[in-house]
């Protein structure tokens, strides 16, 4: 996006979305922890560190920057250590994302007893889309679980078609990013 200022792009989801993704990685994605300090100086609705975390450290720095919640990649890390860095941020009052790619890291996610399980259709190897990724999972998990679809959505009857099989919420980012008007786009996605 040519036009990229985080600080302007979060105070238009601010208006219209129910909770929002702040990327704090710098590498790979361009985002910084400073985006998320500055963006909960003024958020009415709860943040997302968006980060390849892989330690307690960065959840403690998530935290002091103001974010509600942070990402696990189930892919990234052994369960041993996926479920330290879950009770680490559950014990200081983040609420936790648990990303899916398949059927092994769902399992990783309930034997956590993550509440909160994403399921991402891009594959992190080949970056191609299984849109069908969800429907496969949804009749593994819990009714209790909140089911978030990840990647791959834009346009509305995407997101009529994910909330069929059972998905609760939806993480979108690039097809935002790509708009002229993301206000607009997220009240079109919402059915608005």
């Amino acid at each position: 996006r040519e036009d990229f200022n985080p600080i302007e792009i979060a105070k238009e989801y601010n208006e219209v979305a129910d909770a929002m993704s702040i990327l704090t990685e710098p590498f790979f994605f361009q985002g910084s922890l400073e985006y998320l300090k500055e963006i909960s100086q003024f958020a009415k609705i709860p943040l997302l560190r968006k980060d390849f975390i892989i330690d307690i450290y960065q959840i403690a720095e998530a935290y002091n920057a103001g974010a509600d919640f942070i990402l696990l990649i189930a892919k990234a890390l052994p369960q041993a250590k996926l479920k330290e860095l879950y009770e680490f941020a559950k014990s200081i009052g983040l609420e936790v994302l648990f990303e899916i790619h398949d059927k092994e890291d769902l399992e990783k996610a309930l034997f956590i007893g993550a509440e909160i399980i994403g399921f991402n259709h891009r594959d992190l190897k080949t970056f191609k889309m299984n849109m069908e990724l969800s429907k496969e999972l949804m009749p593994l998990l819990p009714e209790n679980v909140i089911k978030v679809a990840e990647s791959g959505i834009n346009d509305f009857e995407m997101v009529k078609k994910l909330h069929n099989y059972g998905v609760d919420a939806f993480l979108v980012g690039e097809y935002f990013m790509r708009q002229e008007n993301i206000k607009k786009a997220v009240l079109e996605l919402k059915g608005i």
